[in-house]
Parts: structure tokens; C-alpha cells; sequence
């Protein structure tokens, strides 16, 4: 046995992820940035995920619980309670008010090279407080932005103007940042689709598709689907829309997901048991939102910016669920996706009928609303955004040794890349 010292491994670049679960798509794209540095870099960078406001302030955490039980019960709600908080925000207009002792002992703790923000209500304050504990040279400060467009609904919270990077998801976006909320546009980025790595190596096609929706879902190779989604807090009204696909059940059938709701679930199991003609596969909360898609010929969601990333991503032409009012988050996707691909808004289930009913009898319609939303759909790379972090979080310590990049698609045995195409 050597009686060598052991080496300590080498220290890692230090990430911490500000999220917030106010509906499912900033925990994703929190979850989804982990996942890509450990893909791309396996054992030099380390991240830490935080869900600051839950955890860091009662009333913070009961800001959050009373935000998605308005989405559920009352999205039209959401105006005022939006207004609330572009009011409460500028409480941290220099440093963190409520949860400060919460974050301070984060940051105190971990010490991190980046603060990456990906939720409105974690940006202000929070970068100059990361910057007073660690030291301006000592840790960087980044936003991702999810929104689609600007307007109404784009939080100016979003937007702290110090921050070194601040990345958008469209231009449309980027240049509402830049010419009404008063960011550097010299530090900003356009940097669409974030999702996790899976969702770019479980590409499906036509032929995979067929066999998944017979083997993988239990429903007919060649039957028009229906995606039913829902947010991760299960805000749904799947019992209104399926009357209009039952009535095409020769037709039609559906891919359902409830979130983590199981009372739904339940109801909608003893639904199906109810209703043996109609061909429908169900799921709770789903890891694999990407796979249901790639199987749909159409997805009725709400605007949440993650599903309809993916949606576009994946050309599943989106209906848009405006049943009790739009939230303005969502409008803001509702605008830009109107505007782009000529998507259509539901506000009750005569609307949703009435866009079955016009693509069962005539085909061509579903073919020119599928196309036009196709046209919407950009290539990008996604390990870019992820390779520009990691060189950002490097600025605050160069004398880190530099991380060891993997490629992706990863490389399989053979030297080949690893794909299931």
C-alpha cells in the first residue's frame, strides 16, 4: 500500500441557481442548467439549485402558494396580483429585504462564482448583495429570461441593469429589455430553447413515432392526438375539452397529463374505465413531456414559456387554454406565438369544438395551421448558452484550472455520436 498523500481533487467552478417554483418553468430550466454541466462538464462544475423565495421568507412562501392557487382557481386574478408585485419588487431595488438572512448564509456558505438567476422576483437586490459578501471580482451575476415577448407582463423585475449577462429567449424580448427597461445591450444575449439534454437525444421520428404511440401509450398508430397538458401544479379542464374529441372517437384520440394533481388523475382513470371507445394514455406529473409530444398531432396548454418552447421546438402546432382569463405572463407568449405561427386562443369548450370539428372534416386546415406554426421554429445550438455561463462564472476565479468540456451529442464506445435517431 502507497504512503503517498492522497490529492485532493481539484476545486470546482461554484454555480448557484435562484428559482422559485411560481408554476413549473423556472424549477425546469433551473433543473435543466444542472443537467447540462454535468453532461458537459462531469466533475468540474458544481451547481447549486435554491428556491429562494420559498425558503428564505414566510410571506415570501406564502406569495408563492397564493400565486398558483390563483392559476388553478382564478387565472384572471393574476392582473392585479401582477401589479402587487412589480410594486413589492422594488422593495430589493439595492439589497435583499425579506429572506436576506436565508440568502446571506447561502451565499456565505457556498461562495459561489456565479449567481444565475432564473425567476423575476431574484434578480434586484440579489446580485448587489452577492457582490457586497464575495467581492465584485469574486463572483459573477447572470439573468435567463424566459419571456417571449415584451409588454405588459414583462416584469421590469426582470431587469437589473449591473447584471454581466442577461439572456433572452427571442429578440422580441431582448430589444423590449433593452429599449424600456433600460438594460446594457451590450451585455445581453438571444438565446432560445432551454431544455434538458434529454429532450435533444430523445428525438423521435415518423416512424418511431407510429410504434411509440401503439407499444409505448397503448393508442392507434394513425388516429389524430390530442396532448392535454397542464402545469406542474395541475391547473387543468380536461373534463370540458373532451367531449369535442369523444365526438370524432373514429378519429381522434388523447395524451393526457395531470401534474401533481391526483385528484384528477383519479377522476379522469374512472373517466376512461366510463368511456372504454375513447383511446386515451394518462399520466400524472410527466419526466417526459418531450416523448408526448413528439407522439401529439396538437397540444392545448396554457402560455407557460417552457411547454411552448418545446411545443416549437418539436412542431406540435399549440392551442392556446385561455379558460378563465390570461394570465399577463401569458400573454406575452400568446402574443408572440400569434404573431409568429397564427396560434389559436380557447376560451371555452365551444372554441375548442369548433377547431376540432374544422380539422376532422377538413384536413387541409389542421395541415395549414401545423405548417404555419412550423415556420416559427429555429435551430440553435443548446450547449452554447451553457458554455458562455461556465466561461462567465470563470471570470471570477481565472487561476481555477479550465473545466474539461465532453462533447454532445456524447460519444458512444465506437467514437460515434450517441443519439436515438
Amino acid at each position: 500500500m502507497s504512503d503517498a498523500p492522497a490529492q485532493s481533487s481539484p476545486e470546482k467552478l461554484r454555480i448557484l441557481v435562484l428559482t422559485s417554483s411560481t408554476g413549473g418553468g423556472h424549477d425546469a430550466r433551473a433543473q435543466a442548467f444542472a443537467e447540462w454541466c454535468y453532461q458537459l462538464y462531469p466533475g468540474h462544475v458544481d451547481v447549486r439549485i435554491e428556491q429562494m423565495l420559498e425558503k428564505s421568507s414566510m410571506l415570501n412562501r406564502g406569495g408563492v402558494s397564493f400565486y398558483n392557487w390563483i392559476q388553478k382557481k382564478i387565472p384572471f386574478l393574476h392582473t392585479a396580483f401582477f401589479g402587487f408585485v412589480e410594486i413589492y419588487g422594488r422593495l430589493n431595488n439595492h439589497s435583499v429585504v425579506l429572506g436576506r438572512g436565508y440568502y446571506r448564509n447561502v451565499l456565505c456558505e457556498y461562495r459561489p462564482h456565479l449567481v444565475l438567476s432564473v425567476h423575476d422576483c431574484l434578480n434586484r437586490g440579489y446580485f448587489q448583495l452577492a457582490r457586497k459578501l464575495l467581492g465584485h471580482e469574486r463572483v459573477r451575476c447572470a439573468t435567463y429570461c424566459g419571456e417571449f415577448s415584451g409588454g405588459w407582463g414583462y416584469s421590469r423585475n426582470w431587469v437589473e441593469p449591473t447584471v454581466d449577462l442577461y439572456i433572452s429567449r427571442t429578440k422580441t424580448a431582448n430589444d423590449y429589455a433593452v429599449k424600456k427597461l433600460g438594460m446594457v445591450a451590450a451585455r445581453t444575449l438571444v438565446r432560445g430553447h432551454f431544455m434538458r439534454p434529454s429532450a435533444h437525444l430523445e428525438e423521435v421520428d415518423a416512424a418511431q413515432r407510429a410504434i411509440s404511440r401503439k407499444k409505448r401509450y397503448g393508442l392507434r398508430p394513425d388516429a389524430f392526438t390530442v396532448f392535454l397538458a397542464t402545469g406542474s401544479n395541475g391547473a387543468n379542464n380536461h373534463f370540458e375539452l373532451l367531449p369535442a374529441l369523444v365526438k370524432h372517437r373514429d378519429r381522434c384520440q388523447a395524451i393526457i397529463i395531470c401534474g401533481h394533481n391526483r385528484d384528477v388523475y383519479n377522476k379522469l382513470m374512472r373517466w376512461r374505465a366510463e368511456n372504454p371507445g375513447f383511446r386515451c394514455h394518462i399520466e400524472g406529473y410527466s419526466e417526459s413531456v418531450h416523448l408526448l409530444m413528439q407522439a401529439s398531432d396538437a397540444i392545448v396548454t396554457r402560455g407557460g414559456t417552457t411547454t411552448c418552447a418545446q411545443a416549437l421546438h418539436f412542431s406540435c402546432p399549440i392551442i392556446f387554454n385561455g379558460f378563465g382569463g390570461v394570465m399577463p405572463q401569458e400573454k406575452l407568449t400568446l402574443k408572440y406565438f400569434r404573431n409568429t405561427a397564427g396560434s389559436s386562443i380557447i376560451r371555452n369548450a365551444d372554441n375548442f369544438a369548433e377547431i376540432i370539428d374544422q380539422w376532422m372534416t377538413a384536413p387541409a386546415t389542421y395541415r395549414a395551421y401545423s405548417e404555419n406554426f412550423a415556420k416559427a421554429r429555429y435551430e440553435e445550438d443548446p450547449a452554447r448558452v451553457i458554455d458562455e455561463l461556465v466561461a462567465l462564472a470563470r471570470e471570477a476565479d481565472p487561476h481555477l484550472a479550465e473545466p474539461i468540456r465532453q462533447p454532445f451529442p456524447p460519444v458512444n464506445g465506437n467514437g460515434f455520436c450517441a443519439t436515438t435517431k
